[in-house]
């Protein structure tokens, strides 16, 4: 199975080091100069937008993520509950976006009602910059978030923080240092499954996002599709694969660590 993962990314390692061919695709001449994108000022905006937009996506995925994991696995109806996590996968991902726009576009639901309610005398402009972007990539995140959580909390020893509080333990003592230090490895999954995919969006952005929330997905796509620079597309993809190898091997060393306390 390693082979479907590991020849792609070969070759588009491979390709970041070719001359871009006349009519698109590659010329099999090595060259360093597809890398000097990371000096262009505007090329390192959008990669700083997106690592901001993708830090900010994940902070706020998991911050719900947790509260709600911890509900479902505290309930007397977890496989209701679950069941209404997963219900959007049953929903193409394309029209869950559109979804969002007919909601939050200048005649959408939300305006309609605010105009209505008199709240407002124009609609507000809720599409097409950063905030919508992060709004709809948290929705589109948060069952990713919330199912390893839930399979962590699921397991844990609540006695742990009822005996917390009966040695004097406020709920927030035992809250930040009995409950969050035990579902540790379910918190780093579910960063990484926020931190990894929202880095590479590219349909989220491309719908929502304007010019105001480009990132590094949609600059990609250019090259590939617009401009046919392939070795260029495929120099920015080895900069995402750089990034998010050094997300995996941080969260690699920190389950390394844990067992090792753990083991002691």
């Amino acid at each position: 199975m390693s082979i479907f993962f590991v020849i792609p990314m070969l070759i588009v390692l491979t390709y970041a080091f070719l001359t871009k061919g006349t009519y698109g695709g590659v010329q099999m001449i090595f060259t360093l100069k597809n890398f000097n994108v990371f000096f262009d000022p505007i090329f390192l905006k959008v990669l700083f937008r997106t690592i901001y937009i993708s830090v900010i996506v994940t902070f706020f995925t998991v911050a719900l993520a947790i509260p709600t994991a911890y509900y479902i696995a505290r309930s007397k109806y977890k496989q209701e509950l679950l069941i209404l996590v997963i219900i959007p996968f049953w929903t193409n991902f394309l029209i869950r976006i559109y979804a969002w726009i007919s909601i939050l576009g200048s005649n959408g639901f939300l305006n309609t009602i605010l105009i209505k309610l008199g709240i407002i005398e124009t609609p507000l402009k809720l599409l097409y910059n950063t905030g919508s972007v992060v709004l709809i990539t948290v929705y589109t995140s948060l069952p990713f978030a919330i199912l390893p959580l839930y399979a962590i909390i699921e397991k844990f020893d609540f006695a742990l923080v009822e005996a917390a509080r009966d040695l004097g333990a406020t709920n927030r003592q035992a809250f930040f240092k009995v409950f969050l230090p035990n579902i540790k490895s379910g918190i780093v999954t579910a960063v990484l499954f926020t931190f990894i995919p929202a880095m590479g969006s590219y349909a989220v952005p491309r719908l929502v996002g304007g010019t105001q929330a480009t990132m590094l997905g949609n600059i990609i796509a250019q090259h590939l599709t617009v401009t046919r620079n392939w070795p260029l597309a495929s120099a920015i993809s080895a900069m995402l694969i750089l990034v998010t190898s050094v997300a995996l091997l941080i969260f690699m060393r920190s389950e390394k660590k844990s067992k090792e306390v753990s083991d002691e």
